[in-house]
């Protein structure tokens, strides 16, 4: 077709030679239907690639030589059926591959069919690791080639690196993709030094992956050879462009056992942390989890969850699951006894031990501050007081250190002593605040 014909000759100064050969040369015009031009291809994930990358230039070109043609499209070769007779000489038919495409595909852990991005609970906890992830899924350049998160266990790490990966692989499948944990990596490379096949390991890693996910960096400590492979795959990596995400327990400063140049390297790109679910995330996650269920809980229950339940995440579905074995066994009916059984004895002490973090956001509500405003460095009297006093409980009812109290309020712990140590002088000369601590005392051991 000639319009093609001319199209791809404008095209070659378009692109390199390379990606021209690759990716231009094999496609061949099969129709030209009202305003649209139909291109053939090798196979479908041929068709994907060239469509997410290099579809805007195909048709600036093609409308250069016709402007009535105002859409492309890219379509999988469709072979013709065999006879019956040619079927049974036949082979088993292969996929259709062009000698200079990578054979190498991707190569990732099972992935969880409900850690997708539109399944994960966006809160102020967690907004930053979520925005950053969709990023890097859509190969964005805002976040850098690198990103790290780090958070205590169940908060939505691998959520994000599911999501991450299920993004790709549905909406780029030639992105050649590596998803695995830290350890498994370790494995590999062991297992490949004693059989002599390190070449096709580096090869894996260095030329055939256009992004790569880490889990559990926090495995690494005190494994030099491991963290040194490492190291040369995220330098690889990243003077290529492509993308990596890792996720640990800690972060990149906190991790021991580690070497500094590979802990420079974690730290190229995005550093971010996921914290715990403030309250109004925690009543979205249990309404979630129990549209899953198929369990309608009251908003009162519901709320009872939110305000007991912190924390691991994987805390709440074991709750929803323990409620509707427990509420199946009384013609489905939720009750007040069945919620507050399976808080104490599904979920552990959680009821008994309120943390630093319920007891802020009781103190806010009761101030008319939020968690934010406590976490701000603002002086302002009506936000330091709340802040003063939601310190001075969490030391008085809960067993965390003032490290661990601090980091509620984004305060170290100095700041912590200096709060209880001004509460308290102030409870002993007003007793008017003396009288607003005891009843705040009381509602946190309602809480």
């Amino acid at each position: 077709m000639i319009v093609w014909k001319k199209a791809k000759e404008k095209l070659q100064d378009v692109f390199t030679q390379s990606i021209y050969d690759l990716w231009i040369e094999p496609l061949d015009a099969i129709n030209l239907k009202d305003d649209c031009l139909y291109l053939s291809c090798p196979d479908k994930y041929f068709g994907a690639y060239v469509s997410q990358n290099f579809l805007e230039k195909i048709i600036v070109s093609v409308q250069e030589i016709d402007q009535q043609i105002q859409q492309v499209s890219i379509d999988e070769i469709l072979l013709a059926e065999p006879s019956v007779g040619e079927i049974e000489k036949t082979e088993e038919p292969k996929q259709l591959r062009l000698p200079t495409m990578p054979e190498e595909g991707s190569h990732y852990r099972a992935l969880h069919p409900r850690y997708t991005f539109d399944d994960f609970m966006v809160g102020e906890s967690n907004i930053l690791a979520q925005s950053a992830c969709r990023s890097m899924s859509s190969f964005d350049d805002s976040v850098g080639p690198c990103l790290y998160i780090n958070s205590s266990t169940g908060l939505g790490k691998s959520h994000l690196t599911h999501a991450i990966a299920h993004q790709i692989l549905d909406n780029s499948p030639m992105t050649r993709l590596h998803y695995l944990t830290a350890q498994q990596f370790a494995s590999e490379m062991v297992r490949d030094i004693r059989n002599n096949e390190m070449e096709n390991f580096k090869r894996k890693y260095h030329e055939h992956c256009d992004i790569l996910l880490v889990e559990d960096m926090q495995s690494l400590t005190g494994k030099k050879k491991t963290q040194q492979e490492l190291n040369e795959v995220l330098d690889t990596l990243i003077k290529l462009g492509k993308r990596v995400v890792m996720t640990a327990n800690s972060s990149p400063r906190e991790l021991e056992g580690i070497d500094d140049d590979f802990r420079s390297r974690m730290t190229a790109g995005l550093v971010t942390s996921i914290k715990e679910p403030d309250l109004a995330t925690r009543v979205r996650i249990i309404r979630r989890k129990a549209t899953l269920q198929s369990l309608a809980l009251a908003d009162e229950f519901v709320d009872y969850l939110a305000h007991h339940i912190t924390g691991d995440v994987r805390r709440v579905e074991s709750a929803i699951v323990a409620i509707k074995a427990r509420a199946a066994l009384q013609n489905g009916k939720v009750s007040s006894e069945i919620v507050e059984e399976v808080v104490n004895s599904i979920v552990g002490q959680l009821a008994q031990a309120v943390s630093a973090q319920a007891i802020s956001e009781m103190v806010g509500m009761q101030f008319q501050v939020s968690i934010e405003d406590m976490q701000s460095r603002s002086r302002k009297k009506s936000i330091t007081f709340p802040r003063q006093v939601a310190m001075f409980l969490s030391r008085k009812h809960t067993e965390e250190t003032l490290a661990d109290i601090g980091k509620v309020f984004n305060r170290d712990h100095s700041t912590v002593m200096h709060s209880i140590k001004v509460v308290s002088g102030l409870t002993r000369r007003d007793s008017s605040i003396s009288a607003q601590l005891e009843l705040l005392s009381e509602k946190v051991k309602s809480l």
